[in-house]
């Protein structure tokens, strides 16, 4: 979720059960850095400096989510493939990664490399490919449907979830006594509400993610994420990266580059917030993006500030929360200057872990945004839905009829409820306590590392029992989702290796709305994440889990 490199939530999944047949025994499948250029095949055609944004153009097309041309042609050409690792001979292998990491340094499909000083604060220092899966994933069609069909559905829940202020602080209040930053969050929100700060202009980027689960062949939602939605300009580029790989390698793979949806998260992100600069209505404001300190993530981040400069001609700023203190006022009028420059649109990419705000200077700067007239992204109402407890409130009976009105979209949003438990219900405590694999112990954290898995979820839950029924309150239960490993291609610092692995699948959402007037309420393109399903471990640094994409079955 957040703009770190551990890629989110989804890091944090330890292994698929251990009864699923293992598919074959990689391990001796891993390859070494490409190093001889000279034995493969390179495309030497110079791109003008002008044209260095062709990948993230050319996911401007409109969203493929239900319907597509050439995806169905593609279904008419060749029958649905199985899994593209399965045969594949490891000198093809070596030819496709080299063009794969060739591909990547020339199209900005890139991190900073945490070996390198200052490759999180100077950008063009230290530079390395992110990691990626060398071919798409298999995912079923229906799946991929049913998953961009939820998102402008979630998009108009968050927004009226959000306006109902007293679930909001009553469903958190018990939160707010054992967890001192959703704490703090609320009493932001309390002092909103206190001096009838109100957002006319709404503006969310949000990604809903995902899981099939083996057990139950149900679509289920693992998290929604309100704020700091990453990765929309490097998952757009894994994608184009993969569509390039199969036009040039498809035929020796028997696959399809039009099976690859394209990825249009960047160019609907840039989209939405230039839309929401429109509806401030002050042609000299700018976009200001909430970054932290050290980022090595900065080029996903500076990708749609340049997409927002080429193609909508909106110039943005980086700041921390420590600087937006010091440089920021507020005017009577309610105008964010920052620098001199009017604020037209807050868009946070910082901001959604206690570690964000090591001194009271920063919770400062976030208050004097929220009093500000810019626009948010996330606001404090928005940021507090995307919360754990408000997931589990939300699918509790008769809930989501208190902000949906259509019957369809209820039934369509419930069935991807994964269980969710308060940790009052003691039936689903006693059956954690029974059965901890068949659990996820949740905390009110974002940014992956957070959750609890196995063993440890009976011990966690056996001392905050001792603790006093108050602790219980800053966790919540969720089943756990067991998807179905697959093999994968797994490319990390120009190294391959062959491995059993398991996906997330993150479907981008933008919603923005004036008053009553709805003007953005779409699907936004998608995040796909691959991670070794052996490993109990989680996080790109630690060296499990790759940028992806989809290949429709």
């Amino acid at each position: 979720m957040a703009g770190s490199i551990d890629l989110g939530g989804f890091l944090s999944l330890r292994q698929s059960r251990p009864s699923f047949p293992a598919l074959t025994n990689p391990s001796s499948a891993t390859g070494t850095a490409v190093s001889n250029p000279a034995a493969l095949r390179f495309c030497r055609k110079v791109t003008p400096p002008a044209l260095l944004l062709p990948a993230l153009y050319r996911a401007m097309e409109p969203p493929r989510c239900v319907e597509s041309t050439d995806i169905q042609e593609a279904e008419n050409e060749i029958p649905a493939a199985g899994h593209p690792a399965r045969s594949v001979p490891p000198e093809l292998v070596e030819k496709m990664v080299y063009d794969a990491l060739v591909w990547s340094s020339l199209h900005g499909l890139v991190v900073g490399d945490r070996r390198a000083q200052s490759s999180g604060s100077v950008p063009g220092v230290g530079l390395v490919h992110a990691p990626f899966a060398l071919l798409p994933m298999p995912f079923p069609k229906s799946y991929w449907r049913q998953a961009c069909e939820l998102a402008p559905i979630f998009n108009e829940l968050v927004d009226r979830v959000s306006l109902d202020a007293d679930f909001l602080q009553n469903s958190l209040s018990r939160t707010k006594k054992v967890d001192g930053f959703t704490s703090r969050l609320l009493d932001i929100h309390s002092k909103m509400l206190e001096i009838k700060k109100t957002e006319d202009i709404r503006l969310g980027l949000h990604r809903s993610d995902y899981m099939m689960d083996a057990e139950t062949n149900l679509l289920l939602q693992i998290e929604f994420n309100t704020i700091s939605s990453s990765f929309p300009g490097l998952s757009s580029l894994v994608s184009e990266l993969h569509r390039n790989l199969l036009n040039k390698y498809g035929n020796d793979l028997g696959l399809d580059s039009k099976r690859v949806p394209g990825n249009t998260a960047i160019s609907r992100f840039a989209e939405a917030l230039a839309k929401a600069w429109n509806e401030y209505n002050n042609s000299s404001a700018i976009v200001m993006v909430v970054v932290q300190s050290e980022e090595r993530n900065m080029y996903d981040q500076h990708w749609l500030c340049a997409v927002l400069k080429e193609i909508h001609g909106i110039t943005s700023i980086r700041k921390t929360l420590s600087e937006i203190d010091v440089q920021g006022q507020v005017l009577p009028d309610g105008t964010l200057i920052i620098d001199g420059q009017a604020v037209a649109v807050i868009y946070f990419r910082a901001g959604y872990s206690p570690n964000d705000y090591p001194s009271e200077a920063e919770w400062s700067a976030r208050v004097l945004m929220e009093k500000s007239s810019a626009i948010k992204c996330p606001s404090i109402s928005y940021h507090l839905v995307g919360t754990k407890k408000i997931q589990q409130e939300l699918a509790k009976p008769n809930v989501l009829e208190r902000f949906l009105d259509n019957e369809d979209d209820i039934a369509k949003v419930r069935k991807c409820f994964a269980g969710l438990w308060s940790l009052d219900d003691t039936d689903a405590v006693k059956s954690a306590m029974e059965k901890p694999d068949l659990f996820v112990l949740k905390p009110q954290r974002e940014g992956g590392g957070n959750n609890i898995y196995g063993d440890t979820v009976r011990e966690t839950l056996i001392k905050l029992q001792k603790k006093g029924t108050e602790e219980l309150a800053a966790y919540i239960l969720m089943q756990r989702i067991f998807p179905t490993a697959s093999l994968a291609f797994l490319v990390r610092e120009g190294i391959w290796h062959l491995d059993n692995a398991i996906s997330e699948l993150g479907i981008y959402g933008a919603y923005l709305r004036n008053k009553d007037k709805v003007i953005m309420n779409d699907q936004c393109g998608y995040l796909m994440r691959t991670k070794v399903s052996s490993s109990n471990e989680g996080g790109v640094a630690a060296g499990f889990a790759v940028l992806d994409s989809i290949y429709l079955t």
